[in-house]
């Protein structure tokens, strides 16, 4: 395990506060964005996510408000996902402050869009996040989702990535519709078929409860760990996760 884990806590959002929920419903407030993020660079996070997960379902633009005054206080890489439909929204997103996009629905929905945001912004400022939930009459027993994880596809989950990774798309960010909020660890196999089927980076996301399951996550294959609840509520520190990991020999920034 020669290459660097990162720790990225994840702010989602709702009405301009943070939330957090179980397998995308059963919402419940965490507190406000900007102190979140301020608090988690503070305390050694490597990296943050800020997604605004209603945006798409109710059809409008990330708050670039709240993009704003997190960048303010935010020292390290800052990735904002939810509601960015096209390059414009993208490029609005990284002009309030933000060093990274994420794209979810409107990527599945118009493949041609992530080509043109890694050919407009960079490679390196552009993520695919992939919501995905078991089922078992897929290829791989993984379906995406799309639509806050409210619309199934039809689609393999595994296949979609291979796709994305061919667009050179350098981190693509799968959750765990089960896994999601209910701290039982993250899904290792689609983490595992994931990062064998393409080069990019995978983050994993949706399930940690505790330390042992980011461990996990990296002999998985993931190269980012992001989490909410166990960070947000207090249940598991980024320096006592960065110390567990090293202890096991994982490099650590």
């Amino acid at each position: 395990m020669d290459q660097t884990i990162k720790i990225m806590p994840c702010l989602d959002m709702q009405n301009g506060r943070v939330v957090k929920g179980v397998h995308f419903v059963d919402i419940r407030d965490a507190g406000d964005p900007v102190e979140c993020a301020r608090v988690y660079c503070e305390n050694g996070a490597d990296e943050l996510a800020l997604l605004d997960i209603t945006a798409t379902v109710e059809g409008r633009a990330t708050m670039l408000d709240v993009v704003k005054r997190v960048a303010e206080v935010t020292t390290v890489p800052f990735t904002v996902g939810g509601g960015i439909s096209d390059v414009n929204s993208a490029e609005l997103v990284l002009r309030a402050g933000a060093n990274k996009v994420s794209t979810s629905s409107a990527a599945f929905r118009k493949p041609e869009l992530i080509k043109e945001m890694v050919k407009t912004l960079g490679a390196e400022k552009v993520t695919v996040a992939i919501d995905v939930d078991q089922n078992a009459a897929m290829p791989s027993g993984y379906e995406v989702y799309i639509d806050g994880g409210r619309t199934a596809t039809g689609t393999d989950a595994i296949e979609w990535a291979k796709r994305v990774d061919g667009y050179g798309v350098p981190v693509i960010l799968p959750t765990s519709k089960a896994g999601d909020g209910v701290q039982t660890g993250f899904d290792l196999p689609v983490i595992r078929a994931i990062k064998e089927a393409v080069s990019a980076d995978v983050v994993a996301s949706g399930g940690a409860g505790e330390l042992d399951h980011f461990y996990q996550a990296v002999e998985a294959g993931a190269t980012v760990l992001l989490a909410a609840s166990v960070f947000h509520f207090g249940i598991i520190g980024i320096s006592d996760l960065k110390d567990y990991l090293r202890d096991r020999g994982v490099a650590i920034r």
